[in-house]
């Protein structure tokens, strides 16, 4: 979906822009970021045979399914919206299932997984005053944007990336220490101090500059302390993982620290305002959440796995995919960059991105025909040993 909305800077697609980039977005972040996440946690966190996770899995897969097939043709209307809520339902029981069944005995991860969970439910909440919001004020109001961005803040920041990092410090078996603990509360209290600024795009007040500087400065602080907590697990993993691995980890670990390198740069409210104003730097800056930290860390945890088998098709997966990140993201900020110093748009920019995202599709194609490949032939292998 996301190659077909660059393609229509290119050609014909025939499809509303607006209701394919709702659909996009909602596959993006529920059909692939939400499932995998559901699949670690069940996996890692709880006794993984109880019927009902399954049965709940394939549930909220069908409401995903909805959502494909009818936010491209109506956008936000009835059918949309149904899913969109039984979508929203499905987490709310999915926290409830976690919270009751979890079986982690580390502080570590057990923290990490419950305050993910708790910032999903309260992001959902900025779903739930969209309707209010339409109906006494309208979809250009500062309520129903600050509404929407209360929805994806909590959404990347707090329920993705901490149940990433919950995820990660259970594999690498991070120790309860007060280095930890310093991280954790700078962790909270940086992802909540920063959603002033989104706030102040819409409802501008001085005071809101000043949050957003407090929890950039903690932002920057909790990374420090996360670099420092994972570099000796880092150095014992570089024993004993495949290469593939580790530079999958290096890449999302690059990744995360550039990204809280772009948010300080929100310190000098003129390139704030201007991230605000150029769409090219803020999708830049979504992807390099999106695709460059939590699917970077995905994939990491997909191929430190027994379901793929390290061969050419894998290795030319995971970097293909990976060239196609650094090239769009590189054209997004180029273009971002020249607009900003009025240069107007770049020869060939639609075009140059549209052949730069082809990598992304190719190489998440690879990576799931080595999937498949490698899960049937170990299933086809039981069978005759049976």
């Amino acid at each position: 979906m996301g190659l077909v909305l660059r393609y229509a800077f290119v050609g014909e697609i025939g499809l509303n822009y607006r209701y394919l980039t709702h659909a996009h977005s909602h596959v993006a972040m529920l059909g692939w970021v939400y499932l995998m996440l559901f699949t670690l946690m069940v996996h890692y966190f709880t006794s993984s045979k109880l019927p009902v996770f399954k049965t709940l899995f394939w549930v909220t897969q069908f409401s995903v399914v909805g959502m494909m097939l009818s936010f491209p043709f109506q956008g936000y209307a009835a059918v949309s919206i149904i899913f969109s809520t039984l979508h929203i339902l499905c987490s709310y029981y999915f926290v409830y299932l976690i919270w009751r069944h979890h079986k982690v005995k580390s502080l570590v991860p057990r923290y990490l997984l419950k305050t993910s969970l708790t910032f999903m439910v309260i992001s959902t909440f900025g779903v739930w005053c969209l309707g209010p919001a339409v109906s006494m004020l309208g979809q250009a109001s500062a309520f129903y944007q600050i509404a929407i961005q209360f929805f994806l803040h909590f959404q990347f920041n707090g329920w993705f990336l901490i149940a990433v990092i919950a995820v990660f410090f259970y594999l690498f078996q991070v120790e309860y220490s007060k280095l930890f603990r310093l991280f954790f509360k700078l962790l909270i209290a940086s992802t909540v101090l920063t959603f002033a600024l989104p706030i102040q795009w819409f409802a501008p007040h001085n005071m809101l500059l000043y949050i957003n500087a407090l929890g950039t400065v903690l932002h920057l602080i909790m990374a420090f302390f996360f670099l420092k907590l994972i570099q000796p697990k880092l150095l014992l993993a570089l024993q004993s993982q495949p290469k593939l691995v580790i530079r999958l980890y290096q890449f999302s670990i690059f990744c995360f620290v550039l990204k809280i390198s772009v948010q300080t740069l929100a310190l000098f409210p003129e390139f704030s305002q201007m991230v605000n104003t150029h769409r090219n730097l803020v999708i830049g800056f979504i992807h390099l959440l999106m695709l460059g930290v939590i699917t970077g860390f995905l994939f990491s945890f997909i191929i430190q796995s027994q379901r793929v088998k390290h061969n050419k098709t894998l290795f030319i997966g995971v970097y293909t995919f990976i060239a196609g990140f650094i090239l769009t993201e590189l054209t997004l900020a180029i273009q971002g960059a020249a607009y900003y110093f009025g240069k107007g748009l770049l020869p060939n920019y639609f075009l140059l991105l549209f052949l730069f995202s082809i990598p992304l599709v190719l190489g998440i194609a690879l990576i799931i025909l080595n999937i498949i490949t490698y899960n049937t032939n170990t299933l086809c292998t039981r069978n005759l040993n049976r």
